[in-house]
């Protein structure tokens, strides 16, 4: 008897590979296409990201773009959910950890949060995907190690390593995640929500009296790039972390 898709999935996890037996075609133009599998899969799907976001991503348009119905891809792949799981596994696996250095590890970890939000922004919206779900990927898995030995070789106390670990995972998803729809908002024209700064200096400067420090301080408020305020905030995460060396 052929594996249930969550023994597919549960052996995935075990191996810690994306791979699968290619499904064989069926119908006249079977023999003509590419066979189905879990790679082909994790494939089109990031295409579909990266062409039209997120959002529009389902097992549906997954199956329209591999030329299939959506029952074949349950062969490979449990649901959309499992689907999100092998998307940031895959991006995680290209992630690169560097072997823990106690005396450069606040460097460290913000580089590996600089390559996750990377990789999230190469894909608008994916890190959704990542939101309010358990890690079981050894890809994911391996990434969370790698940050967890960093933030111990720092010194830092295991249980605020460990909910340090999830705060600034949280952090580079979120950070993601806004800066994807900013970008689709602009790529969309509505400009009425994404304004140049230009624009915020002259909104700030009309405010009544009653913002005073808005007024005052709006070059402040409006300085900086994006990743500015990433490399700001990541490094203010780091450094307030307790027991830090």
């Amino acid at each position: 008897m052929s594996p249930t898709p969550e023994q597919r999935r549960a052996a995935r996890h075990q191996l810690g590979t994306g791979s699968s037996a290619p499904a064989a075609r069926r119908g006249p133009s079977g023999g003509r296409k590419k066979p189905i599998t879990v790679d082909a899969i994790i494939s089109t799907a990031f295409g579909i990201v990266e062409a039209e976001g997120y959002d529009a991503l389902t097992m549906r348009r997954v199956a329209t773009a591999l030329e299939t119905g959506p029952s074949s891809l349950y062969a490979h792949v449990v649901n959309k959910e499992d689907l999100d799981e092998l998307l940031i596994g895959r991006l995680c696996a290209e992630i690169e950890l560097p072997e823990p250095d106690p005396a450069t590890w606040r460097q460290q970890i913000a580089g590996v949060c600089t390559q996750l939000r990377d990789q999230y922004l190469r894909y608008p919206g994916i890190s959704r995907a990542a939101f309010a779900a358990a890690p079981s990927n050894l890809d994911t898995l391996r990434v969370g190690e790698g940050m967890l030995a960093i933030l111990l070789a720092g010194g830092i106390d295991p249980q605020i390593a460990a909910w340090a670990l999830d705060s600034l995972s949280l952090y580079v998803n979120a950070y993601s995640l806004e800066v994807s729809l900013a970008s689709s908002r602009i790529g969309r024209g509505d400009d009425g929500w994404v304004v140049s700064r230009d624009e915020l200096l002259r909104r700030f400067a009309a405010l009544p009296d009653t913002f005073p420090h808005t007024r005052r301080y709006a070059a402040e408020l409006t300085a900086g790039t994006v990743h500015d305020r990433f490399d700001f905030t990541i490094g203010l995460m780091i450094d307030g972390l307790p027991g830090a060396r």
